[in-house]
């Protein structure tokens, strides 16, 4: 059973256990944006310091908000399962890991063959404990494959950071657009009401032969407009709140459902103002960056194993145990022993695979850099957009404020007008026409303004766990 004469190469071969690499150099290719961003919010000061960190339950000062997000992170579906993921990466890598040290077993073989010469049928009987196939990672091959894995399950536990930021950010959103909701629905009634009250005094000053026909049936069809807005309102405010819930992955709690009625956007708690600082701060901050930095590093590694391949594969096979022509001798002085067998694989055709196989890794990997690339272009045309959001909407908000002011007096002198017989019921009509539209116009950009701030936020990176994954093993 021993055989001594391959025991000088297979302590050969395992002195080269250090082995070697042929992964390439790693370098984090050149960010494609420009060093600033073009547009500053006015009264933000400048936007050159270092880039906002808050995490969520800082930033969003309202707590029936962060009850939302808290729930959102433990019961929504999507982030359930970009969390298994990151356990299916974890078990991925182990898998590679466990690959550069041998595997060893329990054998046991029995085997009844004629002897060489004679004929006779002999018995042979071995237990003991075995190494298959072990292959010796001398040039890096699984090495290169563990990297790979590792870098993988970086990717994971980033994209899942990715997740997290984008629900927060989702969840923020759809509550800003409830409360949008709850106050448009109020200004529907209102204004419903108002036109029922309008139609009510036209009949009467019908009926009185002061006003004509013309005057109640156009008082009646801005009655039915408004009814028709405020059923569209409802509509919308439950389709919205679904939306949410999906978010949440459980229904609106019902203390928060209550505290809705009557709510306005202009209560909302205030979030504070973001340095955006230097486009090169999102390379850190950003996890969907990180995300594909790490997919671009897997990719590189994958070059060494696909290199490897063109040289020798070299594994050790090996055993030690007892072994005897007799069951009953197996375990007797003198049966024990052992073997090793070491053995080398020299590709010499393989019809252009392994060539191929490189070249599909070096494709890969040009890949990985251009969706690292453009996910840098991304983050940087995303947070471009929300500075200038800022810049204006705050302008466009005061505009649109002062607007409805104006309306709301308008709508006031026509009436007066028109009770004194001065102007038309057609230039009351057009007033409160008017003065509707700019309310619910005020409604949207101060809820535009709100999500910008929330847009800014993530797009700054905000509310992503610390950098760094934790370890795989």
């Amino acid at each position: 059973m021993i055989d001594y004469r391959s025991t000088p190469l297979a302590l050969a071969a395992a002195a080269l256990l250090a082995g070697c690499s042929f992964v390439p150099t790693y370098e984090r290719p050149a960010a494609p944006v420009p060093a600033t961003y073009t547009t500053t919010p006015a009264g933000a000061g400048t936007a050159q310091g270092p880039a906002a960190a808050a995490p969520w339950q800082d930033y969003f000062a309202d707590p029936r908000l962060r009850q939302l997000i808290e729930a959102a992170l433990a019961n929504n579906r999507d982030l359930r399962v970009a969390m298994l993921n990151i356990e299916q990466a974890r078990a991925t890598y182990q898998v590679r890991r466990a690959d550069q040290y041998p595997g060893v077993g329990l054998a046991a073989n029995a085997s009844r063959a004629p002897a060489t010469g004679t004929g006779d049928l002999t018995n042979s009987f071995s237990v003991g404990l075995a190494v298959s196939a072990w292959e010796i990672d001398f040039f890096g091959r699984i090495a290169s494959l563990k990297e790979q894995a590792l870098a993988q399950y970086l990717a994971t536990e980033e994209g899942r950071n990715a997740a997290q930021v984008s629900l927060v950010a989702a969840v923020a959103n759809g509550w800003l657009t409830l409360l949008a909701d709850e106050e448009l629905l109020e200004l529907s009634r209102q204004t419903l009401a108002s036109r029922e009250e309008s139609v009510r005094l036209t009949q009467m000053r019908l009926d009185a032969g002061v006003a004509s026909e013309l005057d109640f049936r156009q008082a009646e069809s801005l009655t039915q407009a408004a009814r028709a807005t405020l059923a569209q309102q409802q509509r919308q405010r439950a389709l919205d709140e679904n939306a949410l819930v999906l978010l949440l992955g459980q229904a609106l709690p019902d203390g928060i459902r209550t505290s809705l009625a009557g709510a306005k956007l202009v209560d909302a708690p205030v979030m504070a103002q973001l340095p955006a600082g230097l486009p090169s701060d999102l390379l850190t901050r950003r996890p969907d960056i990180r995300q594909a930095e790490q997919q671009l590093i897997a990719a590189n590694a994958n070059i060494g194993a696909a290199r490897a391949a063109f040289f020798p594969r070299i594994s050790l096979t090996a055993q030690a145990g007892t072994a005897s022509g007799e069951l009953s001798g197996l375990f007797k002085t003198g049966s024990w022993g052992f073997s090793i067998a070491p053995s080398l694989l020299l590709p010499v055709f393989d019809a252009g695979r392994n060539r191929a196989n490189l070249a599909i890794s070096e494709t890969s990997r040009s890949i990985a850099v251009a969706q690292y690339e453009k996910a840098i272009q991304t983050a940087f045309r995303e947070v471009s957009d929300a500075l200038a959001g800022q810049a204006t909407l705050g302008e466009q908000a005061q505009a649109q404020q002062k607007q409805a002011e104006a309306e709301a007096t308008r709508l006031r002198l026509a009436d007066l007008r028109y009770r004194n017989g001065v102007a038309s019921y057609l230039d009351l009509l057009d007033a409160q026409r008017s003065l509707f539209a700019t309310q619910q116009a005020v409604v949207q950009v101060r809820l535009a303004q709100l999500q910008n701030q929330v847009t800014l936020y993530k797009a700054l990176g905000g509310g992503a766990p610390e950098s760094g994954a934790p370890s795989p093993a």
